[in-house]
């Protein structure tokens, strides 16, 4: 396992009091084939002022809690954390319910036993560079399943959420075992803290490779109701000839899985993947609520008109109900409530209309509408709509020309604009301000010069707007 040079002399050090292991995510996503990049070290036979005392050469220590027994320390703009192994025992409900004793004693299988997952449970002996895996949790990485260490699994709610989560990074299955655990824990959900419960949902939305793997955690478990929105998906119908793939709740699915395969989601940092990923996840929520039958072409059609507009009140409600930072909604409802944009009007997207849903998507960009469209027409599995791609080409095209992909237009006039020609500001700037924006949404003027041409023959018609 490649571990970063400057760690090997701090573990050099504490093997002087104590037996050094590599545990968790970090020795799990090296066997996986992919980069470590968390470090958490857990330090067996010593006690917790040794431990400390051989760290604090090294860096800046954070001392999480004595009674956790565990370290933080900080090195050349890295953090790694130093534990004791320890025993748990549940005390109260929720996550935080729990006495812990760190005990240095503990063997490796038992200080294994209180993770969740046996994939999660396999240590690193950085000097003999041995595995020790006392749940088998290689073979159940290889077989791509997410099996429960000890049967103190149902005391933490949250490790049902981080199931969710884990299952959709690595497209892993649950095993039947664990699956009726987290059943039968479900009512505990209202336990947990909603930050707690973001945190799980923000590592889905960010690092996700399989997002409906998650989903179908959600509904294997049970704890698709606590998240109502996407649960009403299920069994809203679609017609079969537009949505061969099944029910809003399979298309979902299927447009999140799209999304992860466009090559701009490689490229996306961490904040417009969690933006994107949600706005794909609720695109379609105002459907369970306009969803009918009615004729169409012909013959009776699954049909949900204005479908889009409906999908913002419960946007909301579940960004909130999951405890999402509140500068992600103005990102991800208008997302919701623009994503057919390219479906309305006529053939042609005017300048006009393209900048004004630009406007109307801010501070959301044209660009995140695009990928929010592709994804959308991907998720319909095998159907492919070529007028669609078309229509949505065009758009970005257009969105592109005006310089619009980034950025919402920005008013070119301004209130010092109406000073400067000698008005005393006033209750009317706001109504001309607004209606010189509106003209230059228009394509009345480009530029600021151009702006103030307008405005001055604006007032000249207008001379009574001002008193």
């Amino acid at each position: 396992m490649h571990l970063p040079p400057e760690l090997k002399p701090i573990l050099e050090a504490i093997r002087h009091v104590g037996r050094p292991r590599l545990v968790g995510g970090g020795v799990r996503d090296w066997l996986l084939g992919k980069k470590s990049v968390d470090y958490d070290i857990e330090v067996g036979g010593a006690n917790f002022d040794e431990l400390q005392r051989v760290l604090t050469p090294w860096g800046a220590t954070d001392i999480v809690g004595r009674s956790f027994g565990v370290i933080k320390l900080r090195r050349h703009g890295r953090e790694y954390d130093f534990s004791l192994p320890r025993r748990e025992s549940k005390t109260g409900a929720g996550h935080r319910g729990f006495a812990v004793q760190p005990d240095p004693l503990l063997s490796d299988a038992d200080a294994a036993a209180r993770r969740d997952f046996t994939i999660n449970a396999i240590a690193y002996d950085p000097f003999t560079e041995e595995i020790i895996d006392p749940h088998d949790g290689q073979a159940d990485l290889k077989k791509g399943i997410l099996r429960h260490t000890s049967p103190a699994f149902s005391e933490d709610p949250l490790r049902v959420l981080r199931g969710f989560q884990l299952a959709a990074r690595f497209d892993f299955q649950l095993a039947p075992a664990t699956a009726e655990i987290c059943r039968a824990i479900s009512p505990t959900y209202t336990e947990l803290p909603v930050e707690r419960v973001w945190a799980e949902w923000e590592k889905w939305a960010v690092k996700s490779i399989k997002p409906s793997r998650g989903l179908d955690v959600l509904a294997e478990t049970d704890w698709l109701k606590h998240f109502p929105e996407i649960a009403a998906l299920r069994d809203t119908p679609q017609d079969p000839e537009w949505h061969p793939e099944g029910d809003v709740f399979k298309h979902t699915q299927h447009c999140l899985d799209a999304l992860v395969k466009l090559p701009e989601w490689a490229e996306a940092t961490p904040d417009r993947r969690r933006r994107l990923m949600l706005a794909v996840l609720a695109h379609d929520f105002g459907k369970p609520a306009t969803t009918l039958k009615a004729e169409r072409k012909g013959r009776e059609r699954w049909i949900s008109p204005g479908h889009e507009a409906a999908g913002g009140p419960p946007t909301e409600s579940f960004l909130s109900r999951i405890g999402a930072p509140l500068e992600l909604l103005p990102r991800v409802k208008p997302l919701v409530l623009h994503h057919l944009a390219h479906h309305h009007g006529t053939a042609e997207f005017s300048d006009s209309s393209v900048r004004r849903l630009a406007r109307k998507l801010a501070p959301a960009s044209m660009d995140d509408l695009i990928i929010v469209m592709r994804a959308d027409h991907d998720g319909r599995p095998p159907l492919q709509s070529p007028d669609s791609l078309a229509r949505i080409a065009a758009l970005n095209e257009k969105a592109h020309e005006l310089a619009l992909q980034s950025n919402a237009p920005q008013p070119l006039i301004l209130g010092r604009h109406l000073i400067a020609l000698g008005h005393v500001p006033g209750p009317k700037f706001k109504s001309i301000l607004d209606t010189a924006f509106e003209a230059q949404l228009d394509g009345a003027f480009t530029d600021e010069a151009s702006g103030r041409g307008w405005l001055e023959n604006y007032l000249r018609e207008h001379p009574l707007h001002l008193g």
